[in-house]
């Protein structure tokens, strides 16, 4: 596939413009089992190439999904130049990326086991024990469980002499009992993911996985409504994870910087957090689920650090932005699949670790809120709002948890929150999900972090 690609891009390149093919493959498998039975079972697949031309500072791009021949690659990259001329008629500016320098490496994922090597039967055996393992009680009233696994595999060439190969493997399950009593309904939910192979499942006992999760949901009957109001809060690395994402994960994609879309814009160093608060994106992880050894431009992964004991370093790139503002791209261009845009897109976001036990903060606490199990949340790139939901939490009184509350919501304005971060553990967390671009353009990520201590606005109940 990469002799074939390159040698049609190497013809292209006579035209002294920047261009780029890639190929994908995706295989994937999902199974969800709802109160003892299955209620899907899908095993999709898809192929597709993609050809993107740069001209001016116009992209032109055009995708198939027929089988790869030289001719119909000259015929995608033709199709995107003359998409890529037509645009660059009505703009001024030149985006000039001669300076992106050739990789040539294959990059496969070293897993102990290949999802696609484990049978269904045995995939849907662990399913059925996790959704049966749910049921500990009469007032489990739902119970409901998924497996998933996907292998992407990537072929790429470009103009400046790149030819890549690689592969993204992903696997997970999902737990998410539901409880009932006369006059409540309340839900807990526990995940398993990485970028990894079937050892991830391995790894968990289905009985106890299950169990422990339907028992969780059990405790929220008997939890009371959350108090209200500005006050200390104490984030578990769930929480913490989902405000990094939120909070300066999608300000600090640089496509939105370049706009003037972001409030974090020309914050470069500046001091914008307590000297406790350093933030990373980092798509070299091994493990978490936002792992990726090169991005959709064939832009190595790298670990870019967004602020540094409270004063903002940088952005995450693609190729396009970080020629306009004179940096090195990060790895950081991401689309959905071949038939959508790339755009600066989070990997592995995250706090960094501190030097706080995760007892000695709680101990530490006199009145506050300890939060865990984020839900989810929303964030307001240009104002610097930010809106997070937890499932549950502990009221704290003189250092010591105290009564379990229900259903909260965490909001303020972002620089508030960081400015008052004032105790950051030592042990980090992650939890792997998807991240859309506004609605749509979904991309795997993970958001982690220590816990941490702030002062926030808690509402709910």
């Amino acid at each position: 596939m990469l002799e074939k690609m390159g040698q049609v891009i190497e013809e292209f390149s006579k035209q002294s413009v920047f261009a780029d093919i890639r190929h994908e493959v995706l295989t994937r498998s999902r199974m969800f089992v709802q109160n003892g039975r299955l209620r899907g079972f899908t095993q999709p697949s898809s192929t597709g190439t993609v050809a993107r031309v740069l001209i001016g500072e116009c992209w032109g791009q055009a995708s198939m999904t027929r089988e790869v021949t030289k001719e119909r690659l000259k015929e995608l990259l033709e199709t995107a130049m003359k998409m890529a001329k037509v645009g660059s008629k009505h703009t001024r500016k030149e985006i000039d990326l001669s300076s992106v320098k050739p990789i040539e490496e294959t990059v496969w994922q070293r897993v102990k086991e290949d999802p696609l090597s484990v049978s269904s039967e045995e995939k849907l055996e662990l399913v059925m024990e996790l959704d049966e393992a749910q049921k500990v009680d009469d007032k489990v009233v739902n119970t409901n469980s998924v497996y998933q696994d996907s292998k992407r595999v990537y072929h790429l060439v470009n103009t400046a002499g790149s030819r890549l190969a690689w592969d993204e493997i992903r696997t997970s399950v999902v737990v998410q009992p539901v409880v009932r009593d006369e006059s409540q309904v309340h839900y807990d939910y526990d995940v398993k993911s990485g970028s990894a192979g079937y050892e991830v499942i391995r790894e968990i006992d289905p009985v106890e996985f299950g169990g422990t999760c339907a028992h969780s949901a059990l405790k929220l009957l008997s939890a009371e409504k959350p108090p209200s109001g500005k006050m200390k809060v104490i984030m578990d690395g769930d929480v913490s994870g989902l405000i990094a994402h939120e909070v300066c994960g999608h300000a600090s994609e640089a496509d939105e910087v370049v706009k003037e879309r972001s409030f974090l814009t020309g914050m470069v160093g500046k001091k914008i957090a307590t000297d406790m608060v350093t933030m990373i994106d980092d798509g070299t992880l091994e493990g978490p689920q936002g792992r990726i050894p090169f991005d959709c431009e064939g832009t190595p992964s790298s670990r870019t650090t967004i602020i540094e004991n409270g004063v903002f370093s940088g952005y995450m790139h693609t190729l396009e932005s970080a020629i306009l503002m004179g940096v090195n791209p990060t790895g950081n261009g991401r689309a959905q699949d071949y038939n959508r845009r790339i755009f600066a897109r989070m990997t592995n976001t995250f706090f960094d670790k501190g030097d706080w036990k995760n007892e000695e903060i709680i101990e530490d606490t006199k009145d506050g809120l300890y939060v865990i199990r984020a839900t989810s949340g929303m964030e307001d790139v240009v104002g610097g709002g930010v809106q997070a939901s937890a499932l549950k939490g502990y009221i704290i009184k003189n250092g010591e948890l105290t009564q379990l509350v229900r259903s909260m919501s965490l909001a303020g304005k972002v620089l508030d929150i960081l400015q008052s971060v004032d105790a950051v553990g030592d042990i980090l967390e992650f939890s792997g999900g998807t991240c859309g671009k506004g609605e749509e353009d979904w991309v795997s990520v993970s958001s982690g972090g220590p816990h941490m201590r702030a002062e926030i606005i808690v509402g709910g109940g």
